[in-house]
């Protein structure tokens, strides 16, 4: 469909992370934008305020009649949604353009220079890092991210500049719709074996992702990843790391709740980076974003500025309350290599404290295939408070819950298992020193009640 003709656009999926930012491109073009989710959440009410017209019910009754036009509306859904969904019936069977949300941002990575991050995890931070630097610098940038950028107070940037920065997802195989002029590899560590099978098939599909980079263009990847890299020719190959690669930190220091460190790379040493958001993980994810950033152009000073007034993401290492009584965090570590590097964070910047962890599982197949992964990161913490799986697209698996991950705990790991709806009710009755709250699913919704809780007793 050509842009020209593009009237009204309606996403099937519209309250997904990634599908919101589309839809704020979208209406910010002037375009008719609606579309259907299964339930309403903050995130939807804010896209109606917008503008954007949505309903809860699958009923094509409820799609507005300018979306009824294939010659003059796009449709853009998500893998998440069943093919025999009725709205997606009716658009296939009426002859309408239908896209997932991968080809339209790969449309995107081909008008503009495509800045784009993949990887298991440290996507959404590293990107939001480097768009922040981006935009505040003479090149400025469109981003679609993967979380809230808690500097702009939104998943979406737009901008006349050339170059967009992309949360690259290798979900359903998304990213080999892409044409990346740069990207950033974070991590392979297998996930998503519902599609991919085995982790052979994970690794090769990040291979073949390497090689739709554009010849002019650059691979940055972390040291020590498993993935097999397959450029064209003349893309050029980089490594980063924490301690090593053609890009990474020296002379790092963390203390007093400040984390400081030289950026050293091929075009020589920027001193004196200060992270805004002072997390440890935040070390190889600024590196990361740096140097993406200063491939595209960006000076050494737009890098250290961008780090320094990065204020982080909703959900990724999100503190909620911090004091010397009581430190209270929420943080999207669904899989276990997450957790694992959550868990280290936290030992670095609370190396003599009691953490706690209350973690929602995240699908049925993921804790099918990693609850032993799962129960060696937990076992890191000091106590564990299991919740239900969160099953998003899935259908229980028999046989799969939590108590997979809960029997397989270390022993002296203080443990207990809880439903969602009894997390209020735990964390009122109990004393915390750092609590963290783990995980992709909606325990989240309960963050500003257990932050009310805890606010309370730091009064006392």
């Amino acid at each position: 469909m050509e842009q020209k003709d593009i009237k009204a656009v309606y996403f099937i999926g519209a309250g997904g992370i990634g599908m919101s930012a589309l839809a704020r491109y979208f209406m910010a073009r002037g375009l008719v934008v609606a579309g259907y989710d299964k339930t309403p959440t903050p995130l939807t009410r804010q896209l109606e305020r917008e503008g954007m017209l949505l309903h809860y019910e699958e009923n094509t009754d409820e799609i507005p009649h300018v979306c009824k036009n294939s010659k003059a509306c796009l449709v853009v859904y998500t893998p998440a949604i069943p093919a025999d969904h009725a709205e997606l019936r009716f658009f296939r069977d009426g002859g309408f353009c239908i896209e997932k949300r991968a080809q339209v941002l790969g449309e995107l990575t081909r008008s503009h220079k495509g800045l784009c991050v993949a990887g298991t995890h440290g996507k959404t931070t590293t990107s939001a890092m480097c768009a922040h630097i981006m935009h505040q610098g003479h090149l400025d940038c469109n981003a679609f991210l993967g979380g809230i950028a808690k500097n702009y107070g939104t998943n979406y940037i737009l901008s006349k500049s050339d170059y967009v920065v992309i949360e690259a997802d290798e979900y359903d195989r998304s990213f080999h719709w892409l044409s990346p002029w740069i990207s950033v590899v974070t991590a392979t560590d297998p996930d998503h074996l519902d599609i991919y099978g085995t982790k052979q098939a994970y690794l090769e599909s990040f291979s073949k992702y390497t090689s739709l980079i554009q010849p002019g263009g650059a691979l940055i990847m972390h040291t020590g990843l498993e993935m097999q890299p397959r450029l064209q020719q003349g893309v050029e190959l980089y490594t980063y790391g924490r301690d090593a690669g053609d890009f990474h930190a020296e002379n790092i220091s963390i203390e007093g709740g400040e984390i400081t460190f030289d950026f050293v790379s091929p075009a020589g040493r920027v001193a004196g980076v200060r992270l805004g958001q002072p997390v440890p993980i935040n070390i190889d994810n600024g590196v990361a974003a740096m140097a993406m950033a200063q491939l595209a152009g960006c000076t050494a000073d737009e890098l250290l500025y961008g780090m320094a007034t990065y204020g982080g993401v909703d959900r990724r290492f999100d503190f909620k309350i911090r004091t010397p009584r009581l430190v209270l965090l929420s943080d999207y570590a669904h899989h276990p290599k997450e957790i694992q590097q959550s868990v280290a964070s936290l030992r670095e910047l609370y190396a003599d404290r009691h953490i706690t962890a209350i973690f929602q599982p995240h699908l049925y197949s993921r804790t099918r295939d990693f609850y032993a992964d799962f129960a060696r990161s937990l076992s890191l913490l000091d106590n564990v408070v299991l919740c239900d799986i969160y099953p998003a697209r899935e259908q229980p698996i028999p046989g799969v819950t939590s108590k997979l991950i809960y029997d397989n705990l270390a022993e002296g790991v203080g443990k207990e298992m809880i439903s969602k709806d009894e997390v209020p009710d735990y964390v009122r009755s109990h004393d915390f020193d750092v609590l963290v709250v783990l995980g992709a699913g909606d325990i989240d919704s309960y963050m500003p009640q257990i932050t009310k809780i805890l606010q309370e007793r730091t009064k006392d």
